[in-house]
C-alpha cells in the first residue's frame, strides 16, 4: 500500500479512537457517564475540526487519491480520495452527530450502565457513513455501509424493555441486509462488466467508458439497478421505504434523529459519488430512472404523511417525499450537488432537532407517539413548541426557512435539467405536504385534553440540540449565501 495519508483517515481515525477509549474509560470508571460522556462530544468535536482540516488541505491543493496499490507509479484502485465532497461530509457528519449525541443524552441517561455500550456504537456508525463518502472503491463504500447499518440496527433495538423496539430492530436487520445483498450483488456485476471496483484511477470504470464502447450492456445495467436498489432502501426512497415507518416508530426516539439524519447524508452522497460522478456518462440511463423514484417518493411520502396519527411514522414518510426532493437535484448530474449539499446540511439538522422534541415530550426511550400528545405544548412548554414550530415550517418549505432554499435549488437543478415535469410534481406535493406540517403545529397550539398534565421538562442538552436545529432552519433560510459559497466546492474529484 502506497500514497497513504493520515489526514485523509482523520475522521474516521478519531471517531474510532474514541469508541475504543469510550468502552475503556467506562470499564476502569464504573461506567460513570460524566467521564466517558465528555469523550464521547470531544470525538464528535475533533471528527468536525477533522473534517475543518481536510476542507483547508483541499483547497491548498493537498487533496488526492491514497491508499493505492503498492509499487506502482500511478494510482491505480485507490482506496480513499480526499476533495472538497469528502471534506464536506466529513464537517456535516461530525456536526450532526455531535448534536445527535447531545440529543439522545437523555436516553443515555436512561440506559445506565449500557449507555456507553449505545455511545461507542454511535461514533462507530458515523465512522462507517463517512467512509461511503470518501471512498471511490465501490467494496470500500460497502464496507461503510455495513459498519453504519451494523451499528444502527443495534441502537434501533437497544431499549430491548420497550414495546416494539426488538420489532423495530429486527425488521431493520433484515431488510437492511437484504439491501445491501443487492449493492453488494450490483458491485460484482459492475466488475463483471467493467473489470474494476475503483470508480476513480487508472484503470477505474470511469476510464473504463472513455475508452470502452459497450455493445452488450446488459450485466452492467443489472449490476447498476441492484446497487441503486440498496442505497436507495438505504436513503428511504419509495418504493424501497417500508422499513423506515415500522424503524423509526419502534426505535428509541432519542436514537432515531441520528440513523435518520446520518443515512441520508451518507446514502446521497454515496449515490452522488458512483453515479454522478463515476457512471456521469451514463447519465441517460440513469438519469430518468432517478427521476422516476423522486416523483415516486414525493408523491408516496406525501400522501401517506398526511394520514398519519403517530408523530414518528409522519416524520419516516416526511423523510421519504425528501428523498424524492433530494434525488430531483441529481437528475441534473454534477450541477445538482450544490442544491443536494445544501439540503442535506439543513434538513438534518430539522431531523435531528424535530426527533430530540419528540424524546423530550414523551421520553427519550418511547416507541410509538401519537400526534395527541402535543396538544397543550404551547403551555406546558412555549419555548419548545415555538422551536418545534420553526421546524416543522422549514420541512414545509416555507418561504424564509431554510428548506424552501434547499427545495428551490433542487426544482432549478431538475429543471435546468429539462425535467420540467419533475419540479411540477415536486411542487404540488410540497403545497399538498403544508397541510401535514402545519397539523403537527396546529396541534400544539391545541388545549390539552386534560388540564392535569402538568409542564414539558427540558434538559439542557436537549435545549443546545432543539435550539441549534431551529437556528439553522432560520439562519440559513434568511442568510443562505455562506453556506451555498461553502458547498459549490463541495465537489468530487
Amino acid at each position: 500500500m502506497q500514497n497513504m495519508s493520515w489526514l485523509a483517515v482523520s475522521f474516521e481515525v478519531v471517531l474510532l479512537v474514541g469508541a475504543l477509549s469510550v468502552l475503556l474509560v467506562a470499564v476502569v470508571s464504573g461506567r460513570s457517564r460524566s467521564v466517558w460522556g465528555p469523550i464521547v462530544g470531544l470525538a464528535f468535536a475533533l471528527s468536525f475540526v477533522a473534517g475543518l482540516w481536510q476542507w483547508s488541505a483541499v483547497a491548498d491543493g493537498q487533496g488526492g487519491m491514497f491508499f493505492s496499490a503498492q509499487n506502482v507509479e500511478i494510482a491505480i484502485s485507490p482506496m480513499v480520495v480526499l476533495d472538497g465532497y469528502s471534506a464536506f461530509a466529513a464537517m456535516l457528519l461530525g456536526a450532526v452527530g455531535f448534536f445527535g449525541f447531545l440529543g439522545s443524552w437523555d436516553l443515555q441517561v436512561r440506559l445506565g450502565k449500557r449507555a456507553a455500550e449505545f455511545s461507542a456504537l454511535m461514533l462507530l456508525g458515523v465512522a462507517g457513513l463517512h467512509m461511503m463518502a470518501a471512498t471511490p472503491n465501490l467494496l470500500v463504500i460497502f464496507v461503510g455501509l455495513e459498519t453504519a447499518s451494523i451499528s444502527f440496527y443495534i441502537l434501533a433495538g437497544f431499549t430491548r424493555k420497550a414495546r416494539g423496539s426488538d420489532e423495530s430492530a429486527l425488521k431493520y436487520f433484515l431488510l437492511g441486509s437484504l439491501a445491501s445483498a443487492l449493492f453488494l450483488y450490483g458491485v460484482a456485476l459492475t466488475f463483471a462488466a467493467t473489470g474494476s471496483l475503483s470508480l476513480y484511477g487508472a484503470n477505474s470504470i470511469r476510464d473504463f467508458f472513455v475508452n470502452n464502447i459497450l455493445t452488450e450492456p446488459g450485466v452492467l445495467l443489472v449490476g447498476m439497478a441492484l446497487m441503486l436498489v440498496g442505497l436507495m432502501f438505504k436513503v428511504s426512497a419509495a418504493p424501497f421505504h417500508q422499513w423506515a415507518p415500522d424503524v423509526y416508530q419502534g426505535a428509541p426516539s432519542g436514537a432515531v434523529g441520528l440513523m435518520a439524519a446520518g443515512v441520508k447524508i451518507a446514502g446521497f452522497a454515496a449515490i452522488g459519488r458512483i453515479f454522478v460522478a463515476g457512471l456521469a456518462s451514463q447519465i441517460d440511463v440513469w438519469g430518468p430512472i432517478f427521476a422516476g423514484i423522486a416523483a415516486v417518493s414525493m408523491i408516496v411520502g406525501t400522501i401517506m404523511a398526511l394520514v398519519q396519527d403517530d408523530l414518528k411514522r409522519l416524520l419516516a414518510y416526511s423523510g421519504v417525499a425528501h428523498a424524492g426532493y433530494l434525488l430531483a437535484a441529481l437528475v441534473a448530474g454534477y450541477d445538482g450537488f450544490e442544491a443536494m449539499w445544501f439540503y442535506l446540511a439543513t434538513y438534518a439538522f430539522m431531523v435531528v432537532g424535530a426527533f430530540t422534541v419528540v424524546s423530550v415530550v414523551n421520553g427519550p426511550g418511547s416507541s410509538s407517539t401519537s400526534l395527541s400528545t402535543l396538544k397543550g405544548l404551547a403551555s406546558r412548554n412555549p419555548h419548545l413548541a415555538w422551536l418545534m414550530a420553526v421546524i416543522m415550517l422549514g420541512m414545509s418549505g416555507m418561504p424564509f426557512f431554510a428548506g424552501f432554499v434547499g427545495k428551490v435549488l433542487a426544482f432549478v437543478a431538475a429543471g435546468q435539467a429539462d425535467y420540467l415535469w419533475l419540479v411540477m410534481i415536486g411542487t404540488l406535493t410540497t403545497v399538498i405536504g403544508l397541510a401535514f406540517y402545519l397539523r403537527v403545529v396546529s396541534t400544539m397550539f391545541q388545549p390539552a385534553d386534560s388540564n392535569d398534565l402538568g409542564a414539558v421538562e427540558m434538559s439542557a442538552t436537549s435545549n443546545v440540540t432543539v435550539l441549534v436545529a431551529a437556528g439553522v432552519t432560520l439562519v440559513f433560510g434568511v442568510l443562505p449565501w455562506p453556506l451555498l459559497e461553502v458547498v459549490r466546492d463541495a465537489l468530487p474529484l
